[in-house]
C-alpha cells in the first residue's frame, strides 16, 4: 500500500473534497502522510478562483518536480476540471470524480496517466473521510450554482447547480455528530440557491437539520442575496435557534449597479441592502461580505458607492480581493484599472474593514461569552468561536472540544481575546 500526501488549496468545499479522498484512500489500505518527503504520491487539490492561487499551485508543482523528480503526482480540483487541455502529462481527477481517487492513485503508481474529468456528479455525502479538524464537519450541500458571473472561473470547474437531497444531508450530519463533530459547516458554491433544482430551499434544509436532537452548532456558508429572498423570513426565524451561529456571508462585490450589471451578478445594490438589513435584525449577528476591488469597468465614483454601502450597513467582516483576470472568462478581455489606482482602492477597503471590524468587536469587551474550543493556537493559546462566529483566543489549561465561558478583555478587527 502507498503513502499519500495532500496539498489542498481554496474554499471549504475543496477542503471537504480532500477529506473524502483521504478517507477513501485510507479505507482502501493506503496511508495518509503529512510530510511530502515521506510520500510515494502527492495529490495537489487545486483552486482556480484567483490568479495568485493558481500561481501558488504552479510554484508548488515546480518545487515538487525539482526536489523529487521521480515522485508520482495527481492534479485534482478546479484547475484540471476548468482547463481540460492543460497538465495532460499528469494524472488528473476533477471535481466530479473524487470517488475514483483510489483507482486514480493505484493506476498512477503503476506508471499510467489517468484522466477522470467527466461531469457526472455522483455526490460526496456519507462517504469515508479524514477530517482536517476532528471537531468540524464540512458538509457540501450542492455542487455548482445558478449564476454566470463574468469574472468567475469556478463555474467552469463546478458547473450548474446540483443540490443533494435533504434526507442525505441530514443523515450525513447526524452520523458526523455521532463521530465527534461539534461544528457543522453547510458549504457550496452558493448556499442561497440550494434546492432550486429539486423543489426545496435552504430554510427547509436547516429546519430538517435542527430536528437532529444532538449537541452541535451550524454555520451557514456563503449565499448570493437574490436567492435568499423567497424564504428569507423563515430562514431568519430558524437562525434564532441556539444551535445556529449568528453569522451570514452575503457577497456584495460592488456597490454600483452599473458594475454589478457588468459582472452579470443578477441583483441590484438595493436587493443586497434589503436582505442584509433583514438579517441584521437578528441580535449580535455578524455579516461578512465579498468585495472585488478594481473590476475593469469600475470608476472612482463606482468605488465610492461601494465604500458608502459598506459604511451604511456597518459590515464587520470583509473578504476583499483585487480583480484578477481569469483565462476563458468574459472579464479577462477587458482593460484593467491602473495598477496604482487598484492598490489605492484596495488599501481603502482594507482600512475600512479594520475600522468597522474593530468597532463591531468592541461590543464584546467585558462580556462573558460561551465558546467551543476547536483549535490550538500559538504560544499556549486555544481558539474557539462565540455565538456570532467571532474567533476568540484564550490562554489556559483547556481541551479541544471543551465548552468554556470566557470574559472578553481585548478586541481587534479579526478576533477577541479572553
Amino acid at each position: 500500500m502507498a503513502r499519500i500526501y495532500f496539498f489542498t488549496q481554496g474554499c471549504s468545499a475543496n477542503v471537504a473534497d480532500s477529506e473524502v479522498m483521504q478517507g477513501l484512500l485510507s479505507e482502501a489500505g493506503h496511508e495518509i502522510v503529512y510530510d511530502e518527503k515521506h510520500a510515494d504520491l502527492i495529490v495537489l487539490n487545486s483552486c482556480t478562483v484567483k490568479g495568485p492561487t493558481e500561481s501558488a499551485f504552479i510554484k508548488k508543482l515546480s518545487e515538487i518536480k525539482e526536489k523529487n523528480p521521480d515522485k508520482k503526482i495527481i492534479i485534482a480540483g478546479c484547475i484540471p476540471q476548468s482547463q481540460l487541455k492543460d497538465y495532460s502529462d499528469y494524472s488528473r481527477i476533477g471535481t466530479y470524480q473524487i470517488k475514483r481517487i483510489v483507482e486514480a492513485v493505484e493506476e498512477t503508481l503503476k506508471g499510467k496517466i489517468i484522466s477522470f474529468l467527466d461531469r457526472k456528479d455522483e455526490g460526496r455525502l456519507n462517504l469515508p473521510k479524514i477530517r482536517k479538524n476532528e471537531l468540524i464537519e464540512i458538509v457540501p450541500i450542492s455542487q455548482g450554482c445558478l449564476n454566470s458571473c463574468t469574472y468567475c472561473k469556478t463555474k467552469h470547474a463546478r458547473g450548474e447547480l446540483n443540490s443533494y437531497l435533504v434526507k442525505d444531508i441530514v443523515r450525513h450530519i447526524s452520523k458526523a455528530v455521532d463521530n465527534g463533530a461539534k461544528e457543522i459547516w453547510l458549504t457550496s458554491q452558493d448556499n442561497a440557491c440550494y434546492g432550486s433544482d429539486i423543489g426545496t430551499n435552504l430554510a427547509n434544509l436547516l429546519k430538517s437539520t435542527l430536528t437532529i436532537k444532538k449537541d452541535f452548532k451550524i454555520r451557514i456558508g456563503m449565499g448570493n442575496p437574490q436567492h435568499f429572498v423567497s424564504y428569507l423570513n423563515e430562514l431568519i426565524e430558524l437562525m434564532k435557534d441556539k444551535r445556529v451561529f449568528k453569522f451570514i456571508h452575503i457577497p456584495l462585490q460592488s456597490g454600483s449597479d452599473k458594475v454589478l450589471k457588468d459582472m452579470n451578478r443578477e441583483y441590484k445594490v438595493s436587493d443586497f441592502v434589503k436582505v442584509v438589513s433583514k438579517f441584521k435584525k437578528i441580535p449580535n449577528i455578524s455579516v461578512m461580505t465579498d468585495i472585488i476591488v478594481a473590476y475593469p469597468t469600475e470608476s472612482e465614483k463606482d468605488f465610492e458607492e461601494t465604500v458608502k454601502i459598506i459604511k451604511k450597513l456597518k459590515i464587520d467582516m470583509i473578504n476583499y480581493s483585487r480583480f484578477w483576470p481569469r483565462p476563458g472568462t468574459p472579464a479577462a478581455k477587458l482593460k484593467l484599472v491602473d495598477g496604482a489606482e487598484a492598490r489605492d482602492r484596495t488599501s481603502v477597503i482594507m482600512n475600512l474593514f479594520k475600522k468597522l471590524g474593530l468597532e463591531h468587536n468592541k461590543q464584546f469587551i467585558g462580556k462573558e461569552q460561551k465558546i467551543l474550543i476547536t483549535e490550538k493556537g500559538k504560544n499556549g493559546t486555544f481558539i474557539g468561536k462565540n455565538d456570532s462566529y467571532k474567533q476568540v483566543v484564550v490562554k489556559g489549561n483547556y481541551k479541544l472540544g471543551q465548552e468554556v465561558n470566557v470574559k472578553i478583555k481585548e478586541a481587534s478587527a479579526v478576533d477577541l481575546k479572553g
